[in-house]
């Protein structure tokens, strides 16, 4: 494996020679890029001695290209801990004219806060229901024709394409199919609107409907969100702040409606609430300094809170304090997540009479009405190139 990465290390080295001036120019251009990124955590849960563990997170690779007047853009992903790889994002670009620019093949989804609505590693619980960073298979316009207004409108036919070794296998969350519940997202419309009302505040509005596809009943239920967002810049403050909104419309294989649907991302799956709001707030601090290589460490605090439709689930939050230190292309997040009723920041519990719960499986579906808050202290540096 060592001898693969560094192999593709030095082609890519050697591709990217002169690549700078040829974009300069807008002549056609081959750049190679990606990145590899370290772990260093301990989980408040975890009675393993062996914690804190340091751990290889992620090595990537980029490829940017434009030939004849169309872009492309191309990140492959390999997590060893989890033993999984997928295709992050793969596009084909044109620009029609200076105010439209068209995506074709797997992109960001156009909705709230792009490209983060999160300033930490852990990002915000909207990523964790297929609400933040998202990434789907289709075809994305982007219009900016109009002063100060950005306007997207995209059509995902299909979630990206899985990696390996299974269905989950992907960067963002998506619905997968369960043993119950046949279910695959198909036909998503998107569409995003952004106004800089000064140079330091945007306000936006997003839509996204599509269907679940039950193969077994082949039947599609009606899927929705809609968020509103704001993100101000005031000095060295940067403040992120969302609101969404959506309903998951689901059938199992009987064809009863469903309250919860599983999720899938990094090759794992568990169960979200079908419909809920979410609420999402976060603060940085921009702090420039010369402590040798580093040049800029940006403390902050993001918080975000499902509340679930359904009467008798409980609410799950997110909560981590950080800090991100930049030092040239080394960017090191390190992070105290907290969560309650959250998938990933939990152990399984078991009560007197011998039932066992699942905070994996069930955080972000039903909850747990006295889950504790649990944390992970976490510190990740990655070099990107």
């Amino acid at each position: 494996m060592k001898k693969v990465v560094f192999t593709i290390f030095a082609i890519a080295a050697f591709l990217t020679q002169g690549i700078v001036n040829a974009q300069e120019k807008n002549e056609d251009y081959v750049k190679f890029g990606g990145a590899v990124r370290y772990n260093i955590h301990d989980k408040s849960w975890n009675g393993d001695k062996t914690d804190p563990q340091f751990t290889w997170d992620t090595w990537r690779l980029n490829v940017n290209a434009r030939t004849v007047g169309v872009d492309l853009s191309f990140e492959y992903r390999f997590y060893p801990v989890d033993n999984t790889h997928f295709i992050h994002h793969g596009w084909l670009g044109y620009g029609f004219s200076d105010d439209l620019y068209m995506k074709l093949g797997v992109s960001q989804v156009p909705f709230g806060i792009t490209q983060y609505a999160s300033h930490s590693w852990w990002f915000q619980i909207p990523y964790y229901v297929g609400l933040e960073d998202d990434y789907d298979m289709g075809i994305k316009f982007d219009y900016t024709g109009i002063e100060n207004l950005e306007l997207n409108f995209a059509y995902y036919h299909q979630p990206e394409p899985k990696g390996s070794p299974n269905y989950a296998s992907r960067y963002s969350y998506d619905i997968t199919p369960s043993e119950d519940a046949s279910l695959k997202e198909v036909n998503q419309f998107n569409v995003r609107a952004a106004y800089d009302v000064s140079e330091s505040l945007e306000l936006g509005l997003s839509g996204q409907f599509g269907k679940n596809y039950n193969s077994v009943l082949d039947e599609s239920e009606s899927s929705n969100a809609f968020a509103a967002h704001l993100v101000g810049n005031f000095g060295n403050f940067n403040f992120k702040g969302e609101y969404i909104s959506y309903d998951f419309g689901a059938k199992d294989n009987e064809g009863n409606d469903l309250d919860m649907v599983q999720m899938g991302a990094y090759s794992y799956n568990y169960n979200v609430a079908a419909e809920g709001d979410i609420w999402v707030a976060g603060l940085a601090y921009s702090i420039p300094v010369e402590w040798g290589p580093i040049s800029n460490i940006q403390p902050y605090v993001d918080y975000s809170v499902i509340n679930k439709a359904e009467d008798n689930f409980e609410s799950s939050q997110h909560l981590v304090p950080g800090m991100l230190i930049t030092a040239g292309s080394i960017y090191t997040y390190v992070d105290w997540a907290f969560g309650k009723n959250n998938a990933w920041l939990g152990p399984d519990i078991s009560d007197e009479e011998g039932n066992v719960y699942s905070t994996w499986s069930s955080g972000l579906a039903e909850g747990l009405e006295d889950a504790d808050w649990e944390s992970r202290f976490n510190i990740n540096i990655g070099y990107y190139f």
